[in-house]
């Protein structure tokens, strides 16, 4: 058996495109184009790129997308401060804070930057306002990655109702949210993490089986039920020639992008996975575009919304 990749590129690329009408009407409505604040604090080169990355989608997609760097040596209260300004902004309707904030902030500096996010405006969907309301299932703005998984499934015509499904991880960001919006489709749902026994067994009864533990090629073949879906979240950056070499096989083309980068990138599923299952996320160009994706659709959501509780005021 030889997995269908499920190719999140191609469908990124059409939930932007499908977006367009609605960000043009709005324009024309509200007058401006919706916007995107985004603050990154410190000089992680990775999240440097997810930045530039986001920042070019949106301005390509017709948002108004600005960028608020800050030092590493900034304070959590000059951080605060900055999404204050962006909370009371009129030209910004939704507010991304870069995770992981450096570490000189103390343990619970993003949490504190996260729970000072409007809830209108939490287009990560990661102020306790929005987890609430996602538990409820009543979720306006939902974490773009879990939305992502859940829109590639979707369709590509892979049932969800009535399945089992399996999360490897347990984070705010990608697990958690992943089990509350699996749930509400009707999914029976375990979610795994680095202290459950007997991983393998437990995986291997899934249908649909979600990678987000950021370990490099951890899940392997004994984990997957023959004809499952496996969704492979992690992004694992690889720089020693002989690790990757054992990965991804002496004959893989991928072997020319480390030769000529210096690195690869790996996601948390194995390659061999691609022989047991069914349907198969890639790293890159999976899940990755889809985050991206959801979160324009989302900034246009609390841009649409906003512009609706205004709209008596406005005339429209």
């Amino acid at each position: 058996m030889s997995a269908r990749l499920l190719d999140g590129t191609a469908l990124a690329l059409q939930i932007r495109q499908e977006l367009r009408g609605r960000i043009t009407e709005f324009t024309v409505r509200a007058g401006r184009p919706p916007g995107l604040g985004i603050v990154l604090v410190g000089d992680n080169p990775a999240s440097a790129i997810y930045v530039r990355n986001k920042l070019r989608a949106a301005g390509e997609s017709g948002f108004r997308a600005d960028l608020e760097q800050l030092p590493a040596s900034t304070s959590l209260d000059d951080v605060l401060a900055c999404v204050t300004r962006l909370n009371q902004s009129d030209a910004h309707d939704g507010i991304l804070v870069q995770a992981p904030l450096p570490a000189s902030m103390g343990a619970g500096a993003a949490q504190a930057v996260f729970d000072a996010i409007s809830p209108d405006k939490d287009v990560d969907g990661f102020n306790p306002t929005s987890v609430g309301r996602l538990v409820q299932g009543r979720a306006i703005l939902a974490p773009g990655t879990p939305s992502g998984i859940i829109a590639l499934l979707e369709r590509s015509g892979i049932r969800i109702g009535g399945t089992r499904a399996v999360i490897i991880g347990r984070s705010d960001i990608v697990g958690k949210p992943m089990a509350l919006l699996l749930m509400h489709r009707d999914a029976t749902v375990t979610v795994c993490h680095s202290k459950t026994p007997d991983l393998p067994v437990i995986s291997a009864t899934a249908d649909i089986l979600i990678a987000a533990i950021g370990r490099v090629a951890f899940v392997r073949r004994s984990f997957i039920k023959p004809g499952a879906t496996v969704v492979d979240v992690g992004i694992n950056r690889v720089s020693d020639p002989a690790q990757a070499r054992e990965i991804l096989g002496a004959e893989s083309p991928r072997l020319a992008d480390f030769e000529r980068r210096g690195s690869v990138v790996i996601g948390d599923v194995h390659p061999e996975v691609a022989e047991v299952a069914g349907a198969l996320t890639p790293v890159p160009g999976g899940v990755g575009p889809l985050t991206i994706a959801m979160l324009l659709s989302n900034t246009l959501k609390a841009a649409e919304t906003r512009l609706g509780r205004g709209s008596k005021v406005l005339g429209f």
